[in-house]
């Protein structure tokens, strides 16, 4: 999935040693279902023993148990997708609303979440005082991004909306910051 119309190429058309991890959670809108596959490109050496390996890896960590009406419900799925333009609009409104509070953050060029770079080091302390103004954040640390917190955008467009005022006054209350 990209922003604006733009084609994003298959890493494995141009590279032999490349696999292929797929989760339906944007183009089926199921964030959080972990239901998708791995693939490994046939040309890559070992090719046959990477999938299975995946699969043992999954099922030992947990990641590979979506329940059997969701398996159901995406094989039904296979060749729709969801209407992303939904979260190209919700990007854009968060990313400009962060923007004129003066946050520091990439604009993402697609997918469901964005992660600005919180207002203070530790991310953590800044995503729980977050949940006093029912903001639900989450830390960037576990994702490879400290100091940095995770807004998901997959929700109606005007919840998107509504959030703006709590958003505001969160870092007005906690950090003195106001709108530009």
């Amino acid at each position: 999935m990209s922003f604006g119309g733009r084609v994003t190429p298959y890493p494995a058309k141009f590279y032999d040693d490349t696999l292929t991890c797929y989760s339906f959670s944007k183009s089926l809108s199921v964030p959080g279902e972990r239901i998708g596959y791995v693939a490994a490109n046939p040309r890559c050496e070992d090719a046959a023993y990477i999938v299975p390996m995946c699969g043992q890896i999954s099922r030992g960590t947990g990641h590979n148990c979506p329940s059997s009406l969701i398996q159901m419900a995406v094989e039904r799925c296979l060749d729709v997708t969801s209407d992303l333009s939904v979260y190209e609009t919700n990007m854009n409104l968060i990313y400009d609303e962060l923007i004129a509070l003066g946050f520091t953050v990439v604009k993402p060029d697609g997918t469901f979440y964005i992660f600005p770079k919180a207002l203070e080091d530790d991310a953590k302390a800044f995503c729980q005082k977050a949940l006093k103004y029912d903001l639900a954040l989450v830390p960037g640390d576990s994702f490879g991004c400290p100091g940095y917190f995770r807004m998901a955008y997959c929700i109606e467009t005007e919840k998107v909306r509504r959030s703006f005022a709590a958003l505001e006054k969160f870092v007005a209350e906690e950090y003195g910051v106001t709108k530009h």
